[in-house]
């Protein structure tokens, strides 16, 4: 489960579940690029190459029509910018995302529009950039889309309506893409986490109390960290997983099973 010697993109990286997934490959020796809209990576950003004696960088998006995460003119020239400095693409991980808990009935269109865009083709753009360079390497490469336990699940505490809608269309990319980008030796594979703490989690909490309840009902008696999706990611991304494409593995601590 080596990684090194690879460059790993990882957008929505500067914090949550993005930060780390980048700090995981950067533990098994991938240098690190992370596109964010954020002015600037968490303090454990800097800690990677402290520590873990890899290049990272941190790129920060700012989207030309100054509305959208998902300017396809911006996030090119970020992934352009990524091969000059590191020379290469090996890998890419799309954690970039935004989540949406409302009624159904009360959602707007440009609500649902905007969540569309961000986890759906945020997702598409930079799997087709990531997949544009290593085609142009001719080396291969693995990207892991990030889903969701909602995609196929639905709980009556929370309303995720066209979130778990838009996670439901990045499963499908990934099915898509792993056959259509398979003779390129590019895999292509996503991860569905349930209950993760997070930024955006703690402030469901906050603003819903009731959740805190829901959060902890897991088989396995916890909400999810961060760290417990690292492990499959790295797998995914590395040699070990050379015979893996198409699958979408579920870290829900066992909620997907107790609702079957």
């Amino acid at each position: 489960m080596s990684l090194k010697g690879r460059v790993t993109v990882v957008t929505g990286g500067a914090r949550g579940i993005g930060l780390a997934l980048a700090r995981g490959a950067a533990e098994l020796g991938s240098d690190i690029a992370v596109i964010d809209v954020l002015e600037k990576p968490s303090e454990a950003f800097g800690d990677f190459e402290k520590e873990l004696g890899v290049r990272a960088r941190y790129y920060r998006f700012v989207p030309l029509s100054g509305t959208s995460v998902t300017d396809p003119t911006g996030l090119t020239g970020s992934f352009e910018t990524i091969v000059k400095d590191f020379g290469q693409i090996d890998n890419c991980v799309t954690a970039a995302g935004i989540v949406h808990d409302k009624p159904f009935l009360d959602t707007t269109w440009e609500e649902g529009a905007h969540i569309l865009e961000v986890n759906v083709m945020g997702t598409m753009m930079s799997a087709q950039l990531a997949a544009k360079q290593m085609r142009a390497q001719k080396t291969g490469g693995s990207i892991v889309m990030i889903a969701s336990v909602s995609a196929g699940t639905a709980l009556q505490t929370q309303r995720l309506n066209i979130y778990a809608a838009s996670k439901g269309a990045v499963k499908s990319l990934c099915v898509q893409l792993a056959v259509e980008l398979a003779p390129l030796g590019i895999r292509v594979n996503t991860v569905s986490p349930g209950f993760i703490a997070t930024e955006m989690t703690k402030g469901l909490a906050v603003t819903r109390p009731e959740l805190l309840a829901v959060f902890k009902s897991p088989p396995l008696g916890r909400i999810g960290d961060r760290a417990d999706l690292k492990g499959v990611v790295g797998y995914l991304l590395s040699d070990a997983a050379a015979y893996t494409t198409g699958t979408d593995v579920l870290v829900t601590g066992g909620v997907h099973a107790g609702l079957l």
